[in-house]
């Protein structure tokens, strides 16, 4: 199983760290996720630009590596 981390900045709240793990994990081809407020650890065979396309798509006004 591959393992890939995301880098964060811009995130402030709880809030915002819950909606990008529930759109990490509702991925398909992602088995698990670690979401903080600094980056995530996801496991699984998603592709990198998949993840970090979900987390662009919510809009928070956050950047991700």
């Amino acid at each position: 199983m591959a393992q890939q981390s995301l880098s964060f900045e811009g995130v402030e709240n709880a809030d915002q760290v819950n909606r990008i793990t529930t759109a990490l994990m509702m991925l398909d081809a992602v088995d698990s996720v670690e979401v903080g407020r600094h980056g995530a650890e996801v496991e699984g065979q998603a592709r990198r630009d998949a993840l970090i396309k979900a987390v662009k798509a919510l809009k928070l006004g956050i950047e991700v590596k």
